[in-house]
């Protein structure tokens, strides 16, 4: 039994001390946060520790964090995207860590998990910015079914810190309870999640969630708290914990 264990980063939290305790980062590339310096930095880090690195590209929308959903044309999304994807490829062909997956962002991220126009944009940019990428999308999302229509590699990804509905998808963050800020709970979610158990929703029965990766976000409340707590939980639940790797 083995999962990864991700954290997004890069995009202005003091998120160093998250890297010891996952195996995979989700690097910002400037677009929706993130600069050449932090970029650098995250990377140069998971050299160190051998954690792999994705890159996390969004709507260039730094004022919203690139969490609001932007009228772009299909082709100027994608080469948004490639653009950011080659941005940080670059920094790590400076380090000589390759570059393992992508993971859309945001307001970006949720539109792909249920749309799949947005979704096949997603996978052209994936495919114009070149290397065998591994796409790291929502599980039982439009992402995942539409990485399996193109022949492109896919991760299922599931959350320790976001509450669930019913559907499947992640519950708003606007919604009350949308975040686990708690360790034990969310180290307890992780492990339901890892294990194949069922995990409670916001808004009826519980679901199961089948992930390949659980993803911590690095500038949720007590993140170092709620990472120390998961690592520690999967761990004790004979978990094996390792990074995401090409396939």
């Amino acid at each position: 039994m083995s999962i990864d264990l991700s954290a997004d980063v890069g995009e202005g939290a003091d998120d160093l001390p998250i890297f010891p305790l996952v195996t995979s980062v989700s690097v910002a590339c400037g677009a929706h946060a993130g600069d050449a310096e932090t970029m650098d930095r995250s990377v140069a880090e998971a050299a160190r520790l051998g954690v792999a690195v994705g890159a996390h590209p969004g709507y260039p929308d730094r004022e919203g964090f690139g969490r609001r959903a932007m009228s772009m044309s299909d082709a100027d999304l994608v080469a948004a995207l490639v653009s950011q994807i080659r941005t940080l490829r670059e920094v790590c062909d400076r380090h000589r860590v390759p570059l393992v997956y992508v993971k859309p962002h945001g307001a970006l991220y949720n539109e792909a998990a249920i749309d799949p126009a947005v979704a096949d944009v997603v996978l052209r940019a994936l495919t114009e910015a070149g290397d065998p990428l591994i796409l790291v999308g929502l599980a039982g999302s439009a992402m995942i079914d539409a990485s399996a229509r193109a022949g492109i590699g896919a991760a299922t990804e599931a959350f320790a810190d976001r509450r669930y509905l019913a559907a499947g998808t992640l519950a708003p963050r606007e919604r009350e309870g949308a975040l686990v800020d708690d360790p034990a709970a969310a180290a307890a979610q992780a492990v339901a999640i890892a294990l194949g158990e069922r995990i409670e929703t916001l808004d009826g029965p519980p679901i199961r969630v089948n992930a390949d990766t659980i993803c911590l976000h690095a500038d949720t409340p007590r993140a170092i708290d709620i990472a120390r707590a998961v690592r520690d939980a999967l761990e004790r639940a004979r978990v094996r914990v390792a990074p995401l790797a090409r396939r």
